[in-house]
């Protein structure tokens, strides 16, 4: 076997767009890579003497959650929609089913093929998909853990944490301001990778920047692969502050996997940017849970992806508390004979009366040979609610590029023009001077020159 490979990566909660094969995607992973790489972590030390774990702040917020449901069970009959009935039904006969089976073993394959169901004679209880059923189930049970996802997926969280080998907890104090910086480097043939817990108490604001390095053989080994990725846990508390960074920078042969989930409690907010620029393959999965009521999540994402290179995408935002805001934002440019999937759903839950959700994109497609899919998507089972969603898609045209060349700038410089102003921007607004390093670099083997270009170091600029 040359190759692990991790099936259904960046799935869509629904498969919406199974027939035109973008509801998910795999990742190759060559098994020549070696654990390697290093992780560095800039942060106080009082981070690491933490009171909360993830799973304990999750407990917290389900034990809330419980003690208010059996307080509004006192006064009403629960959920009795004909949906959540219909797949209570299925399950409960799918256990008999299953019982009857171990008991009976000439019963094994009725149940195992599923052919058990809710009861014929109540014609009342509609037929669910599978989607619809899990959905139900979910709502009903009322269970922060076990409704908890990352963007990218089950098995490439496996992937990292094994290749992690443990999960590093960081957790800000009630009403305190933190940052943190992480690292993650690898060098050809090496695959590194790091597994984070973030947890921000009431009250306190935690800024994180996270960094997926596999340039150092930039210029060097171009050929060489290589694999940096992270794998992250945020809890955003109640009224808290989180705000993270994720540069993910790599040679044309390596691949960089960002799998994120997080859980945001009453009145939480949370700011989200992805800058993506290079590497052959990079898959960036966002899931969340916008549990508490008020909560809010920020999405702002740009990308590049010159050459033959991949950029694979994920946000799935599920919005269960009520008055909840949503925004997706990404402005992309494609080049060469690249590849882009940007699949972004809303899911706007039921009980989430008041919530808000957006969701916008503004791709450039610089040249011909370019392949982009924007799946955008909003699931709805709340009538009380917004949700919006947009695609802008450009391209340079061929009187423009006549125009250019008329001129003296050619088609492969107007190109790079495109490129220069995206690594520039994100050169300019790095959050250190590391991982502005970099993004030159990256800059430089792109277009010859390109370091020559930019101003002295951010800070000496202001």
């Amino acid at each position: 076997m040359d190759s692990l490979t991790i099936k259904h990566a960046n799935a869509m909660p629904a498969p919406t767009w199974g027939w035109l094969r973008m509801n998910d995607t795999q990742i190759e992973i060559p098994m020549s890579l070696a654990p390697g790489g290093s992780m560095e972590v800039e942060a106080e030390d009082r981070l690491f003497d933490h009171a909360m774990s993830f799973e304990g702040a999750v407990a917290e917020l389900q034990a809330r959650l419980d003690a208010a449901r059996a307080a509004a069970d006192e006064d009403s009959t629960g959920d009795d929609r004909a949906c959540v009935r219909a797949a209570l039904a299925e399950n409960a006969a799918r256990n008999a089913a299953a019982d009857s089976a171990a008991e009976m073993p000439g019963t094994a394959e009725t149940a195992e093929s599923g052919s058990a169901s809710a009861p014929t004679s109540n014609l009342e209880l509609p037929a669910l998909s599978r989607y619809q059923k899990r959905a139900s189930l979910e709502e009903a049970a009322l269970d922060v853990a076990t409704a908890f996802e990352t963007g990218i997926g089950a098995d490439a969280r496996a992937y990292l944490n094994f290749l992690a080998r443990e999960t590093m907890v960081l957790a800000a104090a009630k009403d305190t301001q933190e940052r943190a910086t992480i690292r993650v480097e690898a060098e050809a043939g090496e695959a590194a990778a790091a597994s984070i817990d973030i947890v921000a108490a009431p009250g306190s604001t935690f800024d994180l920047v996270v960094a997926l390095d596999a340039t150092a053989a930039m210029g060097a080994d171009d050929a060489a692969a290589a694999l940096a990725g992270t794998t992250l846990r945020v809890f955003a508390g109640s009224h808290a502050r989180v705000n993270v960074t994720v540069y993910a920078l790599g040679t044309p042969a390596a691949k960089l996997l960002d799998d994120e989930g997080y859980v945001l409690d009453e009145g939480a907010r949370v700011n989200v940017r992805h800058v993506v620029l290079g590497g052959e393959l990079t898959v960036t999965g966002l899931a969340a849970d916008v549990r508490g009521d008020t909560a809010r999540l920020d999405i702002d994402t740009r990308y590049l992806a010159s050459g033959s290179e991949q950029r694979d995408f994920n946000y799935v935002v599920r919005q269960r508390g009520r008055k909840t805001v949503s925004n997706m934002n990404a402005n992309g440019v494609l080049t060469g004979t690249s590849k882009k999937v940007l699949r972004g759903t809303i899911d706007l839950v039921h009980g989430c009366k008041g919530s808000e959700g957006s969701e916008q994109e503004t791709v450039l497609l610089a040249s011909e040979g370019v392949d982009n899919k924007t799946v955008p998507t909003i699931l709805c089972d709340e009538d009380d609610v917004a949700g919006n969603h947009g695609a802008t898609i450009g391209h340079v045209r061929p009187e423009q590029l006549f125009y250019l060349e008329s001129r003296g700038v050619s088609a492969e410089a107007a190109e790079a023009l495109f490129i220069r102003a995206k690594l520039e921007d994100a050169a300019l607004t790095a959050p250190d001077e590391r991982i502005r390093a970099s993004v030159l670099r990256l800059g430089e083997a792109l277009i010859p020159g390109f370091t020559d270009d930019i101003d002295a170091p951010k800070e000496d600029a202001a």
